[in-house]
């Protein structure tokens, strides 16, 4: 798809759209005083609105250390606004659809359902693979999304790399690859293909391998002129001033690049040691940092668990998940004290 072929996709109104504008966006000089946004005058660190250098400052070390051209990165409260507006930007509420696989994340049905736009989910297929004729026979001139989480949650498996590129070449509207587990992959994410693939968006976040959920940073690498509109329709000042700051502050590669190695190891350790209980049926292939398990009872298990102290997240009643625990992996003390307990319940 040619990247002035987006723009037929887009809804008409936003087409048209006149985004919101301050006063500080139009000034180029360096700002005195401000007057302009009836703000408290009174400085206590948090009385102005959020800086449009600071975020562009966290956007630029963001965009440098993936590799990311910065026109082509967008930063969202979270990777869910970055979902929320794909369907505002592309979907006509009542007229388009958006496709998914399931099992998979679930606020694309919900933010779906927000919108107003019918969600198609389409099952996945044998050893949770990508089913890409299914998708294909389901999409029709009203399809404007896809979304696909690679490694998926909460299976943990990577995608087919030739699977979703006959989708991108194939598929008649927009195609969103969430790799918000891709740093503990082996395999590699599918950023780089944005140049030759304008309607691919690639969602990433800092809340996994860099530690930050708690700030709720998501990041978009996409075609310069999807990232303009994602910028139009947004709200203003959508991440916060001591947000930015902590994200900036916080980001380290170096030290997040060790303790992906050391999750990577650990959650290895973990499936060998939870595959010889006998209370665990099945540990599923992971290329994230969690592992998903079938059991005999798996409400048993979990309640088990959680007398413990120890909380996991029941996934047996997912279609595609029957009888299933889909298990984060903790430190290497908080995996030693899972597998003793799994290992007490194996004994009772």
């Amino acid at each position: 798809m040619k990247p002035d072929c987006i723009l037929n996709l887009v809804r008409d109104n936003i087409r048209s759209l006149e985004p919101y504008s301050t006063a500080r966006d139009e000034y180029q000089g360096t700002p005195g005083i401000l007057l302009d946004a009836n703000e408290n005058p009174f400085g206590n660190g948090l009385n102005r609105y959020p800086s449009a250098a600071l975020r562009r400052c966290l956007l630029e070390k963001i965009a440098s250390f993936k590799g990311f051209p910065p026109e082509e990165t967008f930063l969202g409260n979270g990777s869910d606004e970055c979902i929320d507006l794909c369907y505002r930007v592309f979907c006509r509420p009542g007229v388009d659809n958006a496709l998914m696989i399931a099992p998979s994340y679930g606020m694309y049905r919900v933010l779906a359902d927000i919108n107003g736009v019918e969600s198609r989910s389409i099952p996945l297929g044998t050893g949770f693979s990508l089913p890409v004729e299914e998708i294909l026979a389901r999409c029709d001139r009203h399809s404007r999304l896809l979304f696909l989480c690679s490694p998926n949650n909460p299976t943990g498996n990577t995608l087919s790399f030739s699977g979703i590129l006959r989708l991108l070449e194939e598929f008649p509207g927009m195609v969103v690859v969430d790799e918000a587990y891709a740093d503990f992959s082996t395999q590699p994410g599918l950023a780089s293909l944005v140049p030759r693939y304008p309607n691919l968006i690639v969602l990433q976040t800092l809340s996994k391998a860099f530690g930050m959920a708690g700030l709720r940073i998501g990041i978009a690498r996409a075609d310069r002129s999807v990232v303009t509109l994602f910028d139009r329709v947004r709200y203003p000042y959508n991440i916060g001033t001591d947000t930015l700051k902590l994200a900036l502050e916080t980001l380290d590669p170096e030290r997040s690049a060790r303790e992906i190695a050391v999750i990577r190891s650990e959650r290895d350790r973990l499936a060998t040691a939870l595959s010889e209980t006998r209370c665990i049926l099945a540990v599923f292939p992971s290329d994230a940092n969690f592992l998903l398990v079938r059991t005999q009872d798996p409400k048993a298990l979990y309640r088990h668990l959680l007398t413990r102290g120890i909380i996991v997240r029941d996934r047996s009643s997912t279609p595609g998940c029957e009888g299933t625990l889909r298990l984060s992996v903790g430190t290497p003390e908080e995996n030693d004290r899972l597998i003793r307990t799994i290992t007490e319940y194996d004994n009772v």
